[in-house]
């Protein structure tokens, strides 16, 4: 299946590394570039590629404007790459749209690649385009986060702010709130406590543990994927292989 497609990137080297891991595939037949927004939205319009792969952070005109601006059902398919932002990555998932987080491994980008031919082939265009619709209304209407909990403690009532807690526990169906040397036990279950949580602050590491991402000290790779957690307090922990891929990215820097 001949493809043509357009790097949309404000970093150079962020777009050599995507032209190299393209220029191994057979089926492109073109690579072309645009280094901002607006680029992208002429060189859509002109040459209009097969795929773009679509930087959703770049200064004056991002990702999601060029979307806005070509018309979501006039845009091509389209891959997302962004640095770690988690509540744009949280809407990707949700809506089955494809992304790429930086740096880009070429793993992920041969599964994303692979992903992006099967939807150009298969998938009704009119169903790509509710997706995306879908995606700019979730990112532009962010959920409203968990400020904090009222617990029951010593026959009253305490407030605990959430930017307080060091990690979360799970006890059958309630949840412990670690707060420095305090536990607070509060009924609910963690999968609906979790849903609760700004995804930028909290980490699910482990069915039974979620993490405040700034409480960790280090984190130490052990066997099979999994991560021994040392937070701030002191307190080990232990991730397991179904979060793997969340604490590496936790763990690469952003460019």
């Amino acid at each position: 299946m001949p493809l043509t497609t357009l790097l949309v990137d404000d970093e150079p080297l962020a777009r050599e590394g995507l032209r190299l891991l393209l220029s191994g595939d057979a089926d492109v037949t073109a690579i072309y570039e645009a280094k901002d927004g607006r680029e992208a939205v002429s060189a859509i319009r002109s040459l209009r590629p097969g795929l773009v792969f679509l930087d959703v952070q770049m200064p004056e005109m991002d990702g999601l404007q060029v979307v806005r601006e070509i018309g979501v059902d006039s845009m091509p398919a389209v891959v997302f790459v962004t640095a770690h932002d988690e509540h744009a990555i949280q809407a990707f998932e949700i809506n089955a749209i494809d992304y790429l987080l930086k740096p880009v491994s070429r793993e992920r980008f041969t599964k994303a690649l692979a992903r992006a031919k099967t939807r150009i082939a298969s998938m009704p265009a009119d169903e790509t385009s509710r997706k995306i619709v879908s995606l700019l209304e979730s990112i532009a209407s962010p959920p409203r986060y968990l400020k904090r909990l009222a617990v029951r403690s010593a026959g009253k009532t305490v407030f605990v702010d959430m930017k307080d807690v060091d990690w979360i526990e799970a006890a059958e169906n309630y949840a412990q709130l670690h707060v420095g040397r305090l536990a607070h036990l509060v009924h609910v279950p963690m999968n609906t406590l979790e849903k609760s949580l700004d995804p930028e602050t909290f980490l699910r590491v482990h069915r039974c543990a979620i993490v405040n991402i700034t409480r960790i000290r280090d984190l130490q790779p052990v066997s099979h994927g999994e991560y021994a957690l040392t937070l701030t307090t002191g307190v080990r922990l232990q991730s397991s292989r179904t979060y793997n891929e969340k604490l590496k990215a936790l763990a690469a820097n952003p460019f």
